[in-house]
């Protein structure tokens, strides 16, 4: 029969390199010990220990028992501090969110992770209509969008406000919207409404819609979507956690207007759902950083 104290002691033993060692960290007999050990390996079928006098060394059943015994244990673990939703640093997290944020929000979150062993986050780049649906069916837990949701069974709530950039390539010397026209647009998912938000902002009068823009080109990652300014191809306006995060942000422009226009992102979750506390730390402290 499996006993997961058969396996604690098993770990103890290789850590300690001694059975008396063992039984007096484990608060038992030597015996004892050997006791677990022997049951142990019945159970597995497997001679785990080469004994050699007071000594001994691991087999190879042995050693392949030892990192699973600590798989077990890690998971287990894992899985404890998982049920306890007041706990603020461990437990699991289940978040999707557009590639424009997750491409400084999940840096973020590995650094939390990395600070506490005990969280775990899945996360997912995919997009608004995507991360609806998979709410829906249980797959995330929180969802961020970049627009406003309405469903009965969703709860959408402002989260966040991150400033928009219009990007230009570097040797770009123009200012009015007529020069933009010129040049062209590069096209993301959700690019248009971006640049249709941005441009009606700065250009109140003169702008109608994109359309009278030439579309130099489309991409589905907004994260490339820099390359294609840099080299010189058309201009664009994304969010200022791409522009920050982009390998390209030193070859292209930044033209600079009177009057800021944020995209407004959204936190996205169902309605019969409690989130646990670690979700908000998390939100809670990305935006403070993004603040600050």
């Amino acid at each position: 029969m499996f006993n997961a104290q058969y396996f604690r002691t098993y770990i103890t033993l290789v850590e300690t390199g001694s059975f008396t060692r063992t039984a007096r960290r484990l608060d038992m007999t030597q015996p004892g010990v050997s006791q677990h050990i022997r049951k142990l390996e019945s159970y597995l079928g497997k001679v785990l220990l080469e004994r050699q006098g007071r000594s001994f060394t691991l087999t190879e059943p042995g050693r392949r028992a030892y990192d699973y015994a600590l798989k077990l244990f890690s998971e287990h673990e894992q899985f404890r501090h998982g049920l306890d939703d007041d706990s603020l640093d461990s437990g699991e997290c289940r978040i999707a969110s557009p590639g424009s944020v997750g491409l400084m929000f999940y840096p973020y979150i590995l650094g939390q992770q990395q600070m506490h062993p005990n969280l775990t986050v899945n996360y997912s780049f995919a997009f608004n209509h995507e991360i609806v649906n998979d709410l829906l069916e249980g797959r995330y837990d929180v969802g961020i969008v970049t627009e406003p949701v309405k469903h009965p069974e969703l709860k959408c709530s402002v989260w966040h406000q991150e400033p928009l950039c219009l990007v230009a390539p570097a040797d770009f010397t123009g200012s009015t919207l007529s020069d933009l026209m010129g040049l062209g647009f590069i096209n993301y998912y959700d690019g248009i409404n971006q640049a249709s938000n941005f441009l009606k902002e700065n250009y109140p009068g003169e702008f109608r819609s994109m359309t009278h823009f030439r579309h130099q080109g489309f991409t589905n990652e907004v994260s490339m979507v820099l390359d294609a300014v840099a080299r010189g191809l058309g201009f664009t306006v994304v969010s200022r956690l791409v522009l920050e995060t982009s390998p390209w942000q030193r070859q292209v422009k930044e033209l600079t207007f009177n009057k800021t226009t944020n995209e407004v992102l959204h936190v996205l979750q169902r309605r019969d759902s409690v989130l646990p506390k670690r979700y908000e730390k998390l939100l809670k402290g990305f935006r403070e950083q993004r603040t600050q």
